[in-house]
């Protein structure tokens, strides 16, 4: 089984992505995808918990930029309430835009995770990275035939990362 879609770390929601956790891991930036991430598909703007969380990284020190592979009208739109260093049409796994967000915010890949609900796209950019990928629970899948197809997918790899969390916790690690 390809480890290139096994994240490193798994969350319920964005938010139990905290300064506490983050701090432990090294981690000062997080690249964070939008869309079934952070928010549905369907909301235009963060809601009240997303700029909460957001604030509260940047107060403890942590940046942020958004990674999206939506249109540049969806992202611009989102991103104005936070003012984040934000990228469209990413074309995940691509790296590119992530290494443009590193090199704006001036951060070291070593202290750099992303943040995002698919393997296929979130932790398979942050493999080839070779940064960590932090992924949560997508909010509201879309229903699509494709997006099915792809959640199914991502089965056999959660349950791998299921299994070695277990294994850590028996051995103590």
């Amino acid at each position: 089984m390809s480890a290139l879609l096994i994240p490193d770390f798994m969350f319920d929601v964005f938010s139990d992505v905290d300064p506490e956790f983050l701090k432990k891991q090294k981690i000062t930036t997080l690249l964070c995808d939008i869309d079934n991430t952070l928010s549905p598909y369907e909301d235009a703007v963060p809601s009240e918990a997303v700029r909460d969380w957001v604030r509260e990284l940047q107060a403890a020190g942590i940046s942020l930029a958004l990674i999206s592979n939506n249109t540049p009208k969806r992202v611009e739109t989102y991103n104005a309430p936070l003012g984040l260093v934000a990228y469209a049409d990413a074309k995940k796994p691509s790296k590119q835009r992530y290494l443009d967000a590193m090199s704006k915010l001036g951060v070291d890949r070593k202290h750099c995770a992303v943040l995002g609900d698919q393997l296929l796209t979130d932790a398979w950019s942050a493999k080839r990275l070779g940064i960590p990928s932090v992924i949560v629970k997508p909010i509201r899948d879309k229903k699509t035939l494709f997006f099915r197809f792809k959640r199914a997918l991502e089965v056999p790899f959660i349950k791998a990362y299921q299994r070695k969390q277990k294994r850590s916790q028996t051995h103590g690690q």
